[in-house]
């Protein structure tokens, strides 16, 4: 009796031990991760929109070299897509070479999904393109994923779909 008494205790003693070790990794684990704010990250993805814009209409297309990665990927619509900074710089060279005088672009973040270690963001936003008189000639949605890059948030894919009926063509 007094041997199942003590094989009882040594394995309640076991379990008890095991059950132990395995909450003191929980908290470790917790103790790692890095608290995001997704309101920060927002105004950060925000800023870096805005500067795109700025230099897109400023007529710059190299702005997009401090938006775009060296391999980054953009889908739009009815393109095949852009691979590479090199590609992407080139088609926005010639977009902006074929636009009206006083066309103006903006982007708006409207949600951001950072990665619980910041490293990564997915933006959900919104574009519009102006006439000089403001009125819209293009509108649309897009989606971005930003990776950290040397500290800096840089755009590695992304994709754009208006939301303007497409014009018909005359026959």
């Amino acid at each position: 009796m007094k041997n199942k008494i003590l094989l009882a205790g040594i394995g309640c003693l076991t379990v008890l031990a095991i059950f132990s070790c395995n909450k003191k990794q929980e908290t470790t684990m917790k103790e790692n991760v890095v608290e995001v704010d997704a309101e920060k990250v927002k105004t950060d993805i925000q800023i870096i929109e805005t500067t795109l814009a700025d230099a897109l209409n400023a007529g710059n297309a190299d702005g997009i070299s401090g938006y775009y990665a060296d391999d980054a990927v953009s889908y739009s619509q009815n393109h095949a897509p852009l691979v590479g900074r090199a590609a992407i710089k080139a088609d926005t060279d010639e977009q902006l070479k074929s636009s009206p005088k006083g066309t103006k672009v903006s982007f708006t973040a409207n949600e951001v999904y950072p990665s619980d270690d910041g490293e990564q963001i997915v933006e959900i936003g919104a574009y519009k393109v102006s006439d000089s008189t403001n009125t819209a000639m293009f509108t649309g949605n897009y989606m971005a994923v930003f990776m950290k890059k040397d500290g800096k948030y840089m755009c590695v894919r992304d994709i754009a779909t208006s939301d303007m009926a497409k014009k018909e063509e005359k026959k």
